[in-house]
This record gives C-alpha cells, sequence and structure tokens, in this order.
C-alpha cells in the first residue's frame, strides 16, 4: 500500500495534515466580450434546455419560444442532430390545418454520460446513463486499503471499465468525490483516500478525451434531490451520516459552496464539549455522535433495551445543528440520507421533534425533514446533473 506521502512524491503534489486546507479562496469570473462561439454555445444551450424542460417542439415552435430566427433553429436542430443530442420524430399527431410540422426532442438514448461515486469506504462505484440521468449500465472497482496513487488509479480503472459498457458517444465524466474540491476540479483534501491537490478532473480530461467534472458527494446528492426526488423545490438541504457527517445545501436553486468551498462540513462543530475525542484535535464533534461507524459502535457497546435512547441521543444532536442552518435560510425542505436501520425511526423523530422545538412556528410550521436513507443511487444522479449542466446547460 502507498500511503498519502508516498503519492506527493511521485504526483509532485504538497502534502499536508488531516484538516489543513490553503488559504484558496474563490475567484469571481473576469467579464469579457462575448465571441461569436460564446453566442452559439449560449444558443445551443437555449435550444436544449426547451427540449428538455418542456418536451417535444417543431422548429417554428423553438423559434417562438427563443426568439432566435427560423435558419438559426434550422441550423441548430441540423447541428445538435449530428451530434447525437436530438432527433426528429415526425409531425404532430393532432388535427390542424395544413402541412403538419416535424418535430424534435432530446435524444435521451443518443449520447452516454459515465458517472463516478468515490464516496463509498470499500469500494468505488460507476454507471453509465443517458441524457435522462437513467442508468444503463453499473461497474465498481474494490478500494481495500488504497490511498493516494493507488486510489487515483483505481478510478482510472473505474473509468476504462464504463467506457466499456458505454454504446453510445460519451458526453462527459462526472465525479463525485469526499472532501474539499474546488471549482476547477482540484481535490484540494479528501482525508481517506490520501489526496491533497489533486487535479482529477484535467487528469481524467487529458486521459479520456472527454471533459471532465468534479464536485463533493453530499453537494451532488443535493442537485439529484432537486432535480430528481424533489422537483419542485428550489430550497433544501441534504445530511448524510454514510461516511462521516456532511451536507449539500441548495438555496435558490443553485448549489451553496463557500468561499473555500466547505459549505456544509457540519461533522466537526461541536455538539458536546465533554464528548470523545475527534481526529480534528476537538471534543464531542457532531460526527463522533451521529455517524454511521461512530453510532454503530455506540449501539454494539449498548444493552438492547438502551439502543433507542443512543439514537434519540444522536437526533437531537443533529436537530440541534439543523435548526439554526433551517432558520437563517427559511428551508422547508431537509432530506437524511445513509443507512435506513440507523436513520429511519427514532433517530429521524428525535431530529424532526428538536429542529420544531428550535424555531419559530413561521419556520417550522412548513418544515419537512425526511429520510432518503438507503437511496445510494443519489450521488450517482447528480453527477450526471453537473454534466448535462456543464456541457448542454439543460438543468
Amino acid at each position: 500500500m502507498q500511503g498519502t506521502a508516498d503519492f506527493g512524491a511521485r504526483a509532485g503534489l504538497p502534502q499536508r495534515g488531516l484538516f489543513q486546507v490553503s488559504p484558496q479562496r474563490r475567484t469571481p469570473p473576469e467579464r469579457t466580450k462575448a465571441s461569436t462561439q460564446d453566442s452559439r454555445a449560449h444558443n445551443r444551450s437555449l435550444v436544449l434546455a426547451r427540449l428538455y424542460n418542456e418536451g417535444e417542439m417543431s422548429r417554428s415552435e423553438l423559434a417562438r419560444a427563443s426568439k432566435l430566427t427560423a435558419p438559426t433553429i434550422s441550423a441548430l436542430v441540423a447541428e445538435l442532430e449530428q451530434d447525437g443530442l436530438v432527433v426528429e420524430i415526425g409531425p404532430r399527431q393532432e388535427g390542424r390545418v395544413g402541412k403538419p410540422a416535424k418535430l424534435v426532442r432530446i435524444d435521451e438514448d443518443g449520447t452516454n454520460v459515465l458517472v463516478l461515486d468515490l464516496s463509498h469506504s470499500d469500494r468505488f462505484t460507476g454507471a453509465v446513463v443517458n441524457l435522462r440521468g437513467d442508468i444503463l449500465d453499473r461497474a465498481e472497482v474494490e478500494l481495500g486499503a488504497s490511498l493516494g496513487v493507488e486510489a487515483y488509479e483505481l478510478v482510472l480503472t473505474l473509468v476504462q471499465k464504463l467506457f466499456a459498457l458505454a454504446h453510445r458517444r460519451v458526453l462527459g465524466i462526472g465525479v463525485g468525490s469526499p472532501g474539499i474540491i474546488d471549482d476547477t476540479g482540484v481535490i484540494r483534501h479528501a482525508a481517506h483516500l490520501g489526496w491533497s491537490d489533486l487535479p482529477l478532473a484535467q487528469r481524467l480530461t487529458e486521459r479520456f478525451g472527454v471533459a471532465a467534472h468534479l464536485g463533493n458527494d453530499v453537494n451532488l446528492a443535493a442537485l439529484a434531490v432537486l432535480h430528481e426526488r424533489a422537483k419542485g423545490v428550489q430550497n433544501l438541504m441534504v445530511v448524510t451520516i454514510d461516511h462521516g457527517v456532511g451536507a449539500g445545501l441548495v438555496v435558490g436553486g443553485k448549489l451553496v459552496e463557500g468561499e473555500q468551498f466547505a459549505a456544509g462540513e457540519i461533522g466537526h462543530v461541536t455538539v458536546d464539549e465533554d464528548g470523545d475525542a475527534c481526529v480534528c484535535g476537538r471534543r464531542g464533534c457532531l460526527d463522533m455522535l451521529i455517524s454511521a461507524a461512530h453510532l454503530r459502535g455506540r449501539l454494539a457497546r449498548t444493552d438492547e433495551a438502551q439502543r433507542p435512547a443512543v439514537l434519540a441521543k444522536a437526533g437531537r444532536a443533529l436537530g440541534v445543528v439543523l435548526a439554526p442552518i433551517v432558520s437563517v435560510l427559511n428551508l422547508n425542505d431537509v432530506v437524511l440520507t445513509g443507512p435506513p436501520d440507523l436513520i429511519e425511526g427514532t433517530l429521524l423523530e428525535a431530529v424532526i421533534e428538536t429542529a420544531q422545538a428550535r424555531t419559530l412556528p413561521a419556520v417550522s410550521a412548513s418544515l419537512r425533514i425526511r429520510s432518503l436513507a438507503g437511496d445510494t443511487d443519489l450521488t450517482l444522479i447528480g453527477s450526471a446533473c453537473m454534466v448535462l449542466s456543464a456541457e448542454l446547460g439543460v438543468l
């Protein structure tokens, strides 16, 4: 096994301690004059978004909806057909005077997207999906005790497996990884994988010749809930306890990542100053009370009759942390993910009761805290959403 230090030496990357992260901040994009290429990309996204979100349309309907000229629409549709993104399906079957217009729609099976979830403690999982996020095939590699370079090479192996399963042109690669990830696709720190300052998106793009996009696994789970599990909701939070504790936050339909790309790192909020020592150097962190590994260990050491009390204590701790976040942002939707046997029942009930008790009725009256425990595809689906947004502009 090769550890973090060996990875840094071979990859030429600086290495840091477990919770050290360089003081990098988000850089606002520079505003520049739009080029002809920029305008064409914008118009492509405009057409694709209409078809993706509203369904089949004729060319004249697209022109009216987008306010683009008929010749521009015709050229764009022809280009998108050639790229395998839209398909002509014939005339609308309804009684209208005159020659019926031919309709076009998104060709969801004309292109594939490869998606990876690197958040599991024992394996990396991946899938081939179509443009609607439907999973067509799956693959995985065992992680074992791999760290650093060995873990990185397993990512390459998994991508190769997925390419072999793809039967259409690959639009892009989407990867959900634990850790702090910046907006250029660099994993600034992923402690349990032994990665620091790893430009994973760039490396995958260069290696496989298609655009690769990278996001935090819980943030991508929040995208999946936004677009596939709670359509119509624009403000929500997803909390996972599966492998550590983290949160993904969506406000106004957009992910909130924070200035240092660390928004949602609630696992190391102190909830019990006299609690167990944490790997971060403090005591009584939320992670020590409610993360699946620590919670299972505590339950295993507890008499069966007292186990509901342990779960209730964990739920109350999470409710205490969630209440101010819910109040500040006036969130209506909070989703918990992780092992169903831990989340559903006593723990979930305690979270709901505590969060409602600690917020004003104006906030708590519409607050819905629910479980998607056991929905293990959320990060994969969110990775597909990330690629569709970046490459096609449809979400």
